[in-house]
């Protein structure tokens, strides 16, 4: 199953959301800067700020992008402080 995660720097106070189908594998690439010329590699402190487990893929890659659309710091702190945001955007997403 798929997932969507969002991770924050406290350093440069930076979110980063991303989409992947196997989550613990995906957060150790990022750990290692697997891929040295993406955005997460310039920075050495990023958290497992929030995560949405257990979706279809194409759930998944709606949501991160819905996220990203926002482009919005308070809307990912209410994701995590009001999780009943998360099932609206399921339910909204799930159809498209």
């Amino acid at each position: 199953m798929a997932a969507v995660y969002i991770l924050h720097s406290k350093s440069k106070n930076r979110f980063y959301i991303g989409s992947c189908n196997n989550l613990f594998e995906r957060l150790e690439q990022h750990r290692l800067k697997a891929f040295s010329s993406s955005f997460t590699s310039n920075i050495d402190d990023w958290e497992l700020y929030y995560s949405i487990q257990n979706l279809d893929y194409m759930v998944a890659r709606n949501i991160e992008k819905h996220i990203k659309k926002m482009k919005s710091k308070e809307y990912i702190r209410n994701l995590k402080k009001y999780p009943e945001m998360i099932q609206k955007l399921m339910d909204k997403l799930q159809l498209k």
